[in-house]
């Protein structure tokens, strides 16, 4: 997802000019002007901006695990398919992304980008149905960390990649077969595919306007999905108990992150996005909690936060400015104009 921040709204001239002044409007002695009155608006943003990223990790979480709750009728793999499908006709119905102009090239960034978010979302619902939600995510969240880790500069990231590597062996201290081989390998498939989402995600983000890319993947991801749901559940995907619950999964994993991640970047940096997006893993583990009755021992705990500090400082380290060249004094460093772009990050 790009940074795409709203612009200052501008006067509109139509409303006064010289035949018909402005009235005047009695001003507030109380009201906050100048540079402190913007710094407490733009504090204000920050907090909204921190209150959306929240809703949409929360929405996220706990759609994750209404999804798990629907396992028994439809199997994982019908889960995968209701909530690809529908979260699909959503976005094709609202984005009607257009269909002429683009290359084979751009179809096939969108081929890609459907196929990693078909198997990221096939391969962690099939370890959540193995494991339990909160160990999941963090398994899966490796592989956005180990992505940060690689691009990140100096030795400060090996710091984070040993944390990881430290929580990992707490969730594996009484052996992976202990925590169930093939959930674990799930999760760890998730997050490989996770990374590649990311790096498909911006792709198609640059060949593609505004969300017509992710709506086209989503589409692909469906119909990959699709065969593998009706083999699995069959009839039971129409369902109307089955519809109604994978509706609810496709917009609170889906639909409703996406709008609140897309607000949320108009107000925040996307270092402070990514580094909230962190906390994953701890309401994941909060929602298997509450909704599935999940219980966590003290060292799984423990393991979460270690891989919740290692993102964060992953993410941290990965978008720290480069420092500036010492000059010669008495002359100043030449400054690059600023852009307005800005950084991709996920979207549920």
């Amino acid at each position: 997802m790009t940074d795409v921040r709203a612009p200052a709204p501008t006067a509109d001239a139509s409303v006064s000019g010289p035949e018909s002044p402005a009235p005047a409007v009695p001003v507030d002695p109380a009201a906050p002007t100048g540079p402190a009155g913007a710094g407490r608006g733009e504090r204000a943003a920050g907090w909204v901006g921190v209150g959306l990223v929240a809703g949409g990790i929360c929405s996220q979480q706990f759609g994750a695990a209404v999804a798990a709750s629907l396992f028994p009728r439809v199997g994982a793999l019908g889960v995968v398919s209701l909530r690809l499908a529908l979260s699909a006709l959503v976005l094709l119905l609202v984005c009607r992304p257009a269909v002429r102009g683009y290359g084979r090239a751009d179809w096939a960034v969108v081929a890609g980008f459907g196929v990693a978010l078909a198997g990221m979302n096939t391969l962690i619902y099939q370890a959540i149905d193995r494991i339990p939600l909160g160990t999941a995510v963090t398994l899966e969240v490796l592989g956005p960390l180990a992505l940060s880790v690689v691009t990140a500069r100096g030795p400060g990231r090996w710091l984070w990649a040993g944390l990881a590597l430290a929580g990992v062996a707490l969730l594996g201290r009484g052996g992976f077969g202990e925590l169930h081989a093939a959930g674990a390998g799930c999760a760890l498939g998730a997050g490989a595919l996770w990374a590649a989402y990311i790096l498909l995600s911006a792709r198609a983000g640059s060949r593609f306007p505004r969300v017509d890319g992710l709506a086209w993947a989503m589409a692909c991801g469906a119909l990959l999905s699709l065969p593998l749901g009706v083999a699995s559940a069959g009839g039971a995907l129409l369902d109307p108990a089955a519809l109604a619950l994978g509706g609810a999964v496709a917009l609170l994993s889906s639909v409703l992150p996406y709008t609140l991640e897309l607000l949320s970047l108009r107000r925040l940096a996307p270092a402070a996005f990514s580094v909230l997006m962190s906390l994953s893993p701890a309401v994941a583990a909060l929602a298997g909690y509450l909704v599935l009755h999940q219980g966590l021992a003290l060292p799984e705990v423990a393991a979460i936060a270690l891989v919740v500090a290692a993102s964060a400082g992953a993410v941290r380290t990965a978008t720290s400015p480069a420092p500036v060249p010492a000059t010669k004094r008495g002359t100043r460093p030449r400054t690059a104009p600023r852009s307005g772009s800005g950084s991709g990050s996920r979207t549920g």
